[in-house]
């Protein structure tokens, strides 16, 4: 390009023998006459196009948008006339006339002349001359000049664009009128940045976000002019001092501070990305002119250095400054552009060294027309060390998931299973998680992937840590369907069960056996709770996968106990119909124990170390595993070689024992059962005995009542332990909520309550006895009533429970007859010796006319009766008739 003086104004011409030759459409009657162009707008370095004018540049302007012809002449004068009227306003600028009527009349059909414009510009490559499209770039400049072209041009330059560089090929005698386009572009490229002021880079990064499209084009010629055109602009923002850029949009760490966003630079990693791989294209002209835009990008970085004084960096500028004056542009191709890429990592933050890699990993496949070996270079360089935030680590990710079924070059794919490791050492969780979202079902190219990171010891040891904290946490917060907790935890599952296998991996599963068996069979039990949308989420990407979840995690669990040896317990399991139980919805838990309590016959420190773990899990409040965790604990209570770890139980019962997950209080009762009957272990479970009496006030549901009548055993055991007055205090504070169970819907908490309050009455001492008395007389009609139970040994047991009353109060009459059973002669005993008590016997009469058992219903309308014609207490009479 021709260099020449700012000032001095180019001319505007086009030979008519010339431009006969490629114009489609008839040329004007008009000769062609050569005049400048205002001094108001930047040259333009090369010969450009006007027509004559003839009539009003406005009318002609007006007259083309209403009528919109195709003649080409047409175009010319509408496009001739927007330079005309515009170069006009721009040498007035100084007189303030941009708000004259011809400028307001221009303002307000701004939108119909872009469009008109890039109506020009979109028709056929084949009917459209250079000419034409030089006049159009030129029409663009000069309304930017005025500030009459739009804010946002993308789509008017992004259709100049596409015209200008997919251009058919030129015959030579055509080669300088395309010479002629591309250097009026490159000029209003120039002039849309400089109008724009201090805004001037933020124009210039718009301009290129739509030039690198085509500068990675397939097409060749596209992808060189679209490349020799950055270089220009590259050149030319190096000398305008209104460009200016953030310190911190060039270097790898700064302080915090504000800047705006017209100073910032995010497109710089993908310009060296893609200019340094265009250095090795087969095109030796595209090369050449990535070279120069490199180096032209390189010295614009350098002159931005210089500006701040503040960064105390004065050596190493005046060495890259004499570097760069040193060498010329050639330096940067080919077999240079591994040190000239160098140069830019210093510059270069996390976000564009991420944007790098994931251009450079595209292109390391086979059929790139890059060289993969530069590619391989830039991966490994780049991926190291660099502080990545989540959201990059797994684009790169998943960029090298997408691309790898493409590379086949060995070098690429060593380049990125270092680049997996190296992420793996520095941000593990992001890339398990990032892999696991590519792949849920671990398909063969996550194997590949997978195998890469676990061959290292160190990278498979992170790798167990992540999945194991994935396995056993499944309701961490989502925000996304991909990243849902409960899938990924599928997900790592399924990639255990591909991966166990690696000698690597396989170790350290060994080494984390306690940890992987017990997240396994939580795993286990969680998938059977799945959601049918989780199960579809799950198998989207693989439908045609031969193992459902659950059965992976059974696999793994199965590979997990014979490689520490348990071959032999595998088999126990099977035999006992265990594998299946656990596949079973109905009866996992039922498999989960069978497999616990083959647990209890392995090795003593294997052993103790998964008791260890187990204990550990249940100190901590969460739902998801602790039923799972609290099966495999009871059961290994049977073992005998735990007794040094057993004490730990003490502090984890108490907490389950008010769990409001179903079935863990009876759980827990019966782990604290089994320490009743271990020598060492049986009085220091006395601790837990107000936490198993709070268990008999909730009698809401089955399930309640099935830790009530464990709770009564418990307790009974416990009892029997105490002594002196700690017993006859406990016998008192139970017997306060004992006869409220009499009427539990549970056959078995009535019988063992009842027995219980029975055994309470024989413990009570000294002032505790004159306590329990009330509390025996207030048991007196309900076990009355029991002598009517549907169930024998209910009422068996209340028959005793009167006896054993009548000898509690010194009453012989009633013990005489509780023998016998005679439950009428009973009832009138009580109203007699009780005729004080009738309104609590009617409370509680009342009470039983609500009983499931009709016999207790029947019974309880007699006494009522009774009561009611013994008693002259009127208003006892009318409390009565109410009820009934």
């Amino acid at each position: 390009m021709v260099e020449r003086s700012p000032n001095a104004p180019s001319l505007v011409w086009v030979e008519p023998s010339k431009t006969r030759a490629f114009r489609s459409s008839p040329e004007p009657q008009d000769s062609w006459e050569v005049r400048p162009l205002p001094a108001a707008l930047p040259a333009v370095s090369g010969p450009t196009l006007a027509v004559p004018r003839k009539e009003d540049p406005l009318d002609t302007i007006q007259a083309f948008l209403k009528n919109r012809p195709k003649q080409e002449d047409q175009k010319m004068k509408f496009l001739d006339s927007i330079i005309t009227i515009c170069s006009t306003l721009s040498q007035n600028i100084g007189m303030c006339t941009l708000e004259s009527t011809e400028w307001a009349k221009l303002y307000f059909c701004q939108e119909e002349m872009v469009e008109m414009i890039a109506m020009v510009q979109e028709e056929s490559p084949h009917q459209l001359s250079r000419v034409v499209q030089q006049q159009a770039m030129l029409a663009i400049s000069c309304m930017s000049e005025v500030r009459l072209l739009q804010e946002d041009k993308s789509s008017l330059l992004q259709v100049c664009f596409g015209s200008i560089f997919h251009l058919p090929p030129q015959k030579a005698t055509e080669e300088s009128v395309c010479t002629q386009t591309l250097a009026t572009m490159d000029n209003v490229l120039k002039v849309l940045v400089s109008s724009a002021g201090n805004l001037g880079f933020q124009e210039l990064q718009n301009i290129l976000e739509l030039l690198l499209p085509f500068a990675i084009s397939q097409t060749t010629d596209a992808q060189e002019q679209a490349v020799a055109q950055i270089a220009s602009l590259f050149e030319f923002i190096s000398t305008q001092p209104l460009i200016q850029i953030c310190h911190c949009s060039i270097q790898r760490k700064t302080l915090p501070h504000q800047c705006s966003e017209a100073q910032q630079f995010p497109m710089l990693g993908r310009l060296v990305g893609h200019l340094t791989l265009c250095c090795t294209c087969k095109n030796r002209r595209t090369c050449e002119k990535a070279a120069q835009a490199l180096f032209n990008l390189h010295k614009f970085i350098l002159v931005q250095k210089r500006r701040w004084p503040q960064l105390d960096n004065s050596e190493e500028q005046q060495h890259l400054e004499h570097w760069q004056e040193r060498h010329s542009h050639q330096l940067w191709l080919n077999t240079y552009a591994r040190e000239s890429f160098k140069l830019f990592t210093k510059y270069l933050k996390p976000s564009s060294r991420a944007n790098i890699i994931l251009i450079a990993i595209k292109n390391m496949r086979s059929w790139s027309d890059h060289s993969i070996s530069l590619a391989a270079y830039m991966v490994e360089t780049l991926v190291s060390g660099s502080a990545f935030y989540s959201e990059q680590v797994q684009n790169i990710v998943g960029a090298i998931y997408r691309d790898l079924p493409s590379i086949t070059e060995e070098l690429a794919s060593k380049s990125l299973n270092k680049a997996l490791q190296s992420l793996m050492d520095e941000h593990p969780r992001e890339v398990v998680a990032s892999l696991l979202q590519c792949s849920p079902t671990c398909t063969c190219v996550a194997v590949v992937m997978w195998k890469a990171i676990v061959s290292e010891p160190q990278s498979a040891k992170k790798v167990l840590q992540d999945l194991l904290n994935r396995l056993r946490n499944k309701s961490w917060h989502k925000m996304t369907t991909s990243d849902d907790p409960r899938i990924l935890s599928l997900a790592a599952a399924r990639m255990i069960s591909k991966i166990f296998p690696e000698p690597t991996f396989q170790a350290e599963a060994q080494e984390s056996f306690p940890q992987l068996f017990l997240a396994l069979l939580c795993q286990v039990s969680f998938t059977e709770e799945l959601t049918q949308e989780e199960v579809q989420i799950f198998w989207v990407q693989d439908p045609e996968a031969q193992l459902s979840p659950i059965r992976s995690a059974v696999q793994v669990l199965r590979m997990l106990l014979c490689s520490v040896g348990l071959e032999s317990q595998v088999l126990t399991i099977e035999a006992q119909g265990g594998w299946d139980a656990l596949l079973s919805p109905q009866g996992h838990l039922m498999g989960v124990g069978i497999v616990a309590r083959e647990m209890v016959n392995v090795e003593k420190t294997l052993l103790s170390k998964t008791f260890c773990h187990l204990a550990e899990l249940l100190s901590v409040q969460y739902s998801g595993w602790e039923m799972v965790a609290m099966v495999v604990f009871v059961e290994m209570l049977d073992c005998s070689d735990l007794t040094g770890d057993l004490d730990c139980a003490l502090t984890i019962f108490p907490r389950c024992l008010q769990s409001k997950c179903l079935g863990m209080p009876s759980l827990a009762l019966r782990g604290i059962f089994k320490l009743l009957g271990k020598p060492s272990m049986a009085k220091k479970t006395l601790i837990l005995l107000p936490h198993v009496a709070e268990l008999l006030q909730d009698t809401d549901n089955n399930a309640a009542s099935d830790a009530s009548a464990m709770a009564l055993c418990v307790l009974s055991n416990m009892l029997r332990m105490l002594e002196g007055t700690a017993a006859s205090l406990t016998a008192l504070q139970l017997a306060l909520t004992l006869w409220l169970l009499f009427d539990n819907e549970s056959v078995i908490v009535r019988e063992l309550s009842i027995q219980f309050f029975q055994n309470t009455m024989e413990l009570v001492v000294d002032a505790e006895k004159k306590m329990m008395r009330q509390e025996v007389w207030d048991s007196l009609l309900p076990l009355l009533f029991h002598l009517y139970d549907q169930d024998r040994n209910v009422a068996q047991a209340a028959q005793e429970a009167l006896c054993r009353a009548g000898q509690f109060l010194k009453w012989e009459e009633l013990q005489k007859l509780a023998k016998t059973a005679q439950a009428w002669r009973i009832s009138e005993l009580l109203l007699s010796k009780e005729k004080h008590n009738y309104r609590n016997y009617v409370r509680v009469s009342q009470l039983y006319l609500k009983s499931p058992q009709e016999p207790l219903r029947q019974e309880a309308v007699r006494f009522l009766g009774l009561i009611k014609w013994q008693t002259d207490d009127r208003k006892v009479q009318e409390y009565i008739t109410e009820s009934e």
